[in-house]
């Protein structure tokens, strides 16, 4: 299978979760007070959605985006190691792992490098994402005691 098979695979699975979120937080969000203000101010509805939905769902959003790209990590590696992903000679650590699953039988860690990538790019991406989370909290909650 080729990459961008897989990528195409994996974005249909997720576009669906995705999609739903946005709608939710979208549909919550348009029926608040201040973006009534701004429809009573004759403010349109690109305007509303960008300066007043948009600020108003983007922690949410972010943090399913540290879940979907994790999975998708995940994923895309499950795959090759299962021999459905993208295949040899293509570079992806799922195909790495599979490839030396057979040394750990001899005790060479080979195996456990491309394992071990996976694992710090999917807690890497996570502790990114609550990181942007808590800073955007933060200036959110100092904004609303000025």
């Amino acid at each position: 299978t080729s990459l961008p098979v897989v990528i195409l695979t994996v974005a249909l699975i997720d576009a669906t979760r995705v999609y739903r979120l946005s709608r939710a937080l979208a549909l919550d969000a348009s029926v608040m007070d201040y973006v009534e203000v701004a429809r009573a101010r004759g403010e349109g509805s690109l305007w509303i959605m960008v300066s007043e939905i948009l600020p108003n769902t983007i922690v949410p959003l972010a943090a399913e985006f540290g879940i979907r790209y994790t999975f998708a990590i995940l994923f895309i590696s499950a795959l090759s190691f299962l021999g459905l992903g993208v295949q040899p000679p293509g570079a992806d650590w799922g195909v790495m792992v599979k490839e030396n699953l057979q040394g750990l039988l001899y005790g060479a860690p080979a195996a456990l490098l491309p394992a071990a990538c996976i694992a710090t790019v999917t807690v890497g991406v996570n502790l990114l994402v609550d990181w942007f989370l808590q800073r955007s909290s933060g200036e959110i909650s100092e904004e609303m005691l000025k």
